[in-house]
Formats: structure tokens, C-alpha cells, sequence
């Protein structure tokens, strides 16, 4: 009788232990909601404390290796994206892709120098899948269908042109100067002279992107007085013969070249005479079809190489 008591005790006592757990976590959860604390769940604490995923203050300019043409990435810590020219009609969907790998979901700024296939033949693809806040290009049309199919594609989106010249600021927040130093007249024999020539500043270093622009252009910015100081130039023309003077590059004074170009080209891009300007003067050449995507990182302080050779 006894040993039946007993054992009916230890039932009771194991629902009552039981119960009275359930009744201390439901408590417990009480107070906390009533202190107002929200339990967060596991991923928004692991992003929380990843520093790479609340942002960057490092400013990233990747040279896209589209082959024959020009394609920037620029990435401003405060999460502001630039893009300069987005390479030949073939190399749309490329460009696309490679800011999708780099998290870009809109760009602020994009920049097409000028008319020309290798330059903006993808732009209408790039156009078609982001969202764009400003859209810059030189005042120079073209019947070509490279530039046809960008006007209708900036068209469509309902977007406006902002004329690239001379003096032209861009809006990228505080932490950077970004300003237009070319083009510097409304007439040219030579489309490439029209190109958009972009000076970016982030603390104590500096970009130069030149597009196509080629001597007159580069007379033009070096007779305004204008700072053309550098770290890193974008070198014109694929390296060709018609851009990167003696006298603009000694205005520059770049420690870092990089040429975009495509391997094996017919033009002969970068000219062997530019090569050897580059080296007397003392200046690190990068070459995308030697070394594919190019990509720069600056701390406004040091600029470091972090992809390519």
C-alpha cells in the first residue's frame, strides 16, 4: 500500500516539477517583453556583429576587364556607386553581373565619356537592369546603334541627362570630391576629345579617369591650371599614341597607371613609346589583359592593390 502511495507521489511530483517550469519560462519571457527587450534572432545578430556586413570605410575603384573598352566600378564607403562606361555591346551582361557580384543594387552615378561602341555599347544593358539617380554623358550624339539603343533605354527609364563638362560637381556625399575637368569645349574633330574626364578625391588619394580623352583635350586641362595631381591614372585611350603627353603626364604625376585594353587587339594598344613614358617617369603599369579586373582599395590615407597583379 505504501510502495502504491509512494509511486503515485512520484507521478505527481514529476507533472508538478514539470508544470512549474513551463510556468517560470513563460514568466521569464513576460518580464522581458515587458521591459521592452526584443529577442533578436540568430542571422540578425551574427550580421550585427560582422563589421564587413554594416559597411566600409574603404573607397573601391575596380577597372573591369571587358576586353577592347572601358568599364569602372567606383564603391564609396558611404554605399554610393559610380559607374564610367560599361564596354562593348558584347560586354553588357558581363558588367551586369560583376556589379551584382559586388552587392551593387543601384547606381547613383553613371557616366558614359562618350559615343563610342567600346565605351557604351553595353550601357543599355547596364541602363535596363539597375536603378540610375544621374545620368552623365558629353553633349555629342551618334547615329550609330550602340548609341541609339542607350538613348532609348535612358528613355524609357524616364531619365534626364546631365551634360558632362568642365566644372560639372558630383553629388557623392561629403567624403569625396568628385568634379569634371574635361570636356572643356562644345566643338571637336575628334569624338574622343568629348570624352568625360573625372578627378575623385577621397582623403589624401586621387583617381583620374580620362576616358578616350586624347593631347587637345589634355592641353585644354592643363591650360585651365586646373589640379591634375594623381595617384592612380586611368590611362587614356587604351594607351594609345594620340593620349598621355609628356606635359599631362608630368601634371599628373601618377604613382599608378592601369591601362584597359583588350589582349592581342588590332590597334596595337598601349603603344610601346606610352610603356616607356610610364616607366621613365617612374610609374607602376597595370594592364587588364595582362592581369584581368583590376581592382584598388583606399583608406584616404594608402591605396593598396587587392585584385589582379
Amino acid at each position: 500500500m505504501k510502495i502504491r502511495c509512494f509511486r503515485s507521489t512520484q507521478k505527481e511530483l514529476k507533472s508538478i516539477c514539470f508544470l512549474v517550469i513551463i510556468l517560470a519560462v513563460m514568466s521569464l519571457l513576460s518580464f522581458v517583453s515587458g521591459c521592452g527587450v526584443t529577442v533578436a534572432p540568430q542571422d540578425s545578430i551574427t550580421t550585427a556583429a560582422n563589421p564587413s556586413a554594416s559597411g566600409s570605410d574603404k573607397l573601391r575603384v575596380s577597372y573591369i576587364d571587358v576586353g577592347q573598352g572601358d568599364s569602372i566600378l567606383i564603391q564609396i564607403p558611404n554605399g554610393k556607386n559610380v559607374l564610367i562606361d560599361a564596354g562593348d555591346n558584347d560586354q553588357g551582361e558581363k558588367v551586369v553581373s560583376y556589379l551584382n557580384k559586388q552587392g551593387v543594387k543601384r547606381l547613383d552615378v553613371a557616366i558614359w565619356t562618350h559615343p563610342h561602341a567600346d565605351h557604351i555599347g553595353g550601357a543599355d544593358t547596364v541602363t535596363k537592369a539597375f536603378e540610375i539617380g544621374q545620368v552623365v554623358m558629353p553633349k555629342q550624339t551618334s547615329t550609330t546603334e550602340s548609341y541609339r539603343s542607350l538613348i532609348k533605354a535612358i528613355s524609357q527609364k524616364g531619365l534626364k541627362i546631365t551634360e558632362a563638362k568642365a566644372g560639372v560637381i558630383l553629388d557623392l556625399g561629403p567624403e569625396v570630391k568628385a568634379e569634371l575637368l574635361a570636356p572643356s569645349s562644345g566643338s571637336y574633330e575628334e569624338v574622343n576629345n568629348y570624352s568625360a574626364v573625372l578627378r575623385l578625391t577621397y582623403g589624401n588619394t586621387t583617381f583620374l579617369f580620362t576616358g578616350d580623352a586624347q593631347s587637345e583635350s589634355e592641353k585644354e586641362m592643363i591650360k585651365t591650371g586646373q589640379d591634375l595631381k594623381a595617384d592612380v591614372l586611368k590611362v587614356g585611350h587604351h594607351g594609345s599614341l594620340t593620349s598621355t603627353t609628356s606635359a599631362f603626364l608630368n601634371k599628373v604625376q601618377p604613382k599608378y597607371a592601369v591601362i584597359s585594353v583588350g589582349k592581342d587587339n588590332d590597334y596595337g594598344h598601349p603603344a610601346e613609346s606610352i610603356i616607356t613614358r610610364l616607366n621613365k617617369a617612374g610609374v607602376n603599369i597595370y594592364r587588364t589583359d595582362e592581369s584581368g579586373t583590376l581592382v584598388f582599395e583606399s583608406d584616404g590615407k594608402d591605396i593598396t592593390l587587392i585584385e589582379g597583379r
